[in-house]
């Protein structure tokens, strides 16, 4: 659809023109020529056709056109303005932003990030969350939390999690189809997360169920809808012990076998090379770090 819109720059002229009802003025805010402001009106005047100033020897005059067009080009302006904000980020320069998988955000952070923000009240933090790892990209985040083994390049990590990964169901599940055993599994749905490189068959691996087909069941993308489904009855996830503590605490979700596996992917934090880190970047690895190995002795 083609919009029927003047050029900004002859949109810019006018509001700036009629909120000081000066080209002069206008053209000292806009760093433009007197010259240039009164052509920039000029145009628009001519393409809208109608007369938007008055024009006395020392001063300007809104036309009655001119006062009703001026509110809706300052409404759009201020739209605008509000719409770049929330999608680029208004303080670029002042707040700290940190990307993260929304399973991370959801499980392990969010509860613990009102300890960072209680001591710290006047730093300004910015979450995005992902769902597949990609590229750290500089210009839209300061910090990246992700999972998998390390080896990512031009990038500073740490690790935050040490990760074990069990079956999770629903209670009421083993009431319909008992699981006693780890070859009982053969039974039921698994569920699947993609992305991620240790799964089933590492654990039935362990756990030596000779007799479950590791790839059978359902393909999900996060962790979260993975344990809602298992909570809802749907079937089996394999949680991992970072983002699953919380599902197991709350009593949706449940370990029926006693066998935990360790693995070597985790989340890891990472911080770009070869530019200068935002000011807070610092305070908020530290505490992250710290608040990963408190969990860890936990």
């Amino acid at each position: 659809m083609q919009l029927d819109l003047p050029p900004l720059i002859w949109l810019r002229a006018f509001e700036a023109a009629a909120r000081h009802l000066s080209f002069t003025d206008a053209a000292k805010e806009l760093n433009l020529t007197q010259a240039a402001i009164s052509k920039h009106v000029k145009s628009l005047e001519f393409s809208l056709r109608h007369q938007l100033f008055i024009r006395h020897p020392r001063s300007l005059q809104l036309t009655k056109t001119g006062e009703a067009y001026l509110p809706k080009v300052r409404d759009a302006f201020e739209r605008l303005a509000v719409g770049t904000r929330e999608v680029f980020g208004g303080r670029r320069a002042k707040e700290l932003t940190v990307r993260c998988a929304v399973s991370f955000a959801v499980n392990w952070l969010a509860p613990r990030l009102p300890e960072f923000l209680d001591c710290n009240p006047n730093k300004n933090i910015r979450i995005i969350s992902s769902v597949w790892n990609d590229a750290f990209d500089t210009d839209v985040f300061d910090l990246d939390i992700q999972y998998g083994t390390g080896g990512w390049s031009n990038v500073r990590s740490h690790r935050l999690t040490w990760e074990t990964i069990t079956p999770l169901c629903a209670p009421g599940l083993v009431a319909k189809r008992p699981l006693k055993r780890p070859d009982d599994l053969r039974e039921h749905r698994l569920l699947h997360v993609l992305g991620y490189q240790e799964g089933w068959g590492i654990w039935l691996n362990a756990a030596k169920a000779k007799t479950v087909d590791p790839g059978q069941g359902l393909q999900l993308d996060t962790s979260l809808t993975a344990f809602e489904i298992a909570a809802e009855g749907g079937g089996v996830a394999l949680g991992r012990l970072s983002v699953a503590n919380r599902e197991r605490k709350s009593g949706r979700l449940f370990a029926p076998f006693d066998l935990e596996v360790p693995i070597d992917e985790a989340f890891h934090l990472l911080e770009p090379l070869g530019r200068d880190p935002h000011p807070d970047a610092a305070l908020f690895v530290d505490w992250l770090l710290e608040a990963a190995a408190r969990n860890r002795v936990s």
